[in-house]
């Protein structure tokens, strides 16, 4: 659309039936709005085609229109995990119609992350940051908070924060796994965790701890990177055990994936012989075969959340604990009653 015909805040406001000043309000994530009147300006703007001037808007309110989002894992994890191209695409339709840039960046966990952290305050240069993947102890809080930029955490931390929370209780998805495939009849099933530096990870593989305990499973946990690789270097070391779990719950569909393809290699097969879960859902997973059995959860949304989130604190709002809705199991056919596990009637498994 030309320049002389985009459409401005004041038509949007007509079109919406508002005032001026409340779609500036709705369009730049500040408090003060309903979070109905929020969606319908925003769904007004993006059928209207409204975009804003940056360049203007940035010298008006003495604002980068930019938020920060720093991985702390290696490039390689990174490219292979489908957890952050979809929760960035939920980061960015919030962003599109608000106007805000995403600066993504890739930093080694310490010293380089910390000096990208500083980099992006100086200057202005981003409005606010994501803290992805929350460490024990972590001292990315003190450090943001200090160079006073506004913040979201995916996760809650373990430290003090002033900072509004997004999170997804991991237990819960956990739990089911372990207690499906208890159901199904498993005893020894093992955990194939992240890093316990990770909360999340650490999460997880508490969960499950409880969660065996609780079914009286005989439990063991395998720590990884998170990496498919590291996942199939974890599924060699339980398979090779001198009595070998009938089930193992993955921290990730990535690394049940391959931990999938190293049982085959062995001519196993699953589910008869072991019994496979994953987590997050992703796609390819429902295609392998066999199908995996995963947590599902809304990576997409998570994304949508935490920039509504932040738009927020940078508007001034209070910092809150938000709590999204718990993950569901997706029971497909990598799962199955353990062999030789016969229910009471049922003619044996040929």
């Amino acid at each position: 659309m030309p320049n002389d015909t985009r459409p401005t805040i004041a038509d949007v406001a007509q079109r919406a039936g508002v005032s001026k000043g409340l779609v500036s309000f709705a369009l730049n994530g500040r408090a003060g709005v309903s979070p109905d009147t929020r969606e319908r300006i925003l769904a007004v703007a993006a059928d209207m085609g409204w975009s804003p001037s940056l360049r203007a808007r940035s010298l008006s309110v003495g604002r980068a229109f930019a938020c920060g989002l720093v991985i702390g894992r290696s490039p390689d994890v990174i490219a292979a995990d489908p957890f952050f191209p979809s929760f960035i695409a939920g980061v960015e339709d919030e962003f599109s119609v608000s106007g805000q840039v995403l600066v993504l960046a890739a930093a080694t966990p310490g010293r380089h992350e910390a000096e990208t952290y500083r980099g992006l305050a100086a200057d202005r240069r981003v409005d606010g940051v994501i803290l992805s993947d929350l460490r024990a102890d972590d001292p990315r809080i003190g450090l943001v908070a200090d160079l006073g930029i506004a913040a979201v955490t995916l996760g809650v931390p373990d430290v003090a924060s002033g900072f509004t929370s997004v999170s997804v209780d991991d237990g819960a998805g956990i739990r089911l796994a372990v207690d499906h495939l208890a159901d199904l009849g498993h005893t020894d099933i093992a955990h194939v965790a992240g890093p316990s530096a990770m909360l999340h990870g650490r999460h997880r593989t508490a969960a499950f701890e409880r969660a065996a305990e609780a079914r009286d499973i005989h439990a063991r946990v395998v720590e990884t990177d998170f990496s498919a690789a590291d996942g199939a270097r974890a599924t060699d070391e339980l398979l090779d055990a001198d009595t070998p779990p009938t089930a193992i719950v993955y921290s990730n569909d990535n690394m049940a994936i391959a931990g999938l393809g190293r049982a085959q290699q062995r001519g196993l097969r699953v589910p008869d012989d072991l019994s496979i879960t994953g987590f997050d859902d992703v796609e390819i997973g429902r295609h392998v075969h066999p199908a995996l059995t995963s947590v599902a959860t809304d990576a997409r949304g998570w994304g949508a959340a935490a920039a509504r989130a932040l738009l927020a604190a940078i508007g001034g709002a209070a910092p809150e604990a938000l709590t999204l809705p718990d993950p569901r199991l997706i029971v497909r056919a990598s799962t199955s009653r353990p062999r030789g596990d016969v229910p009471d009637g049922a003619p044996p498994t040929p």
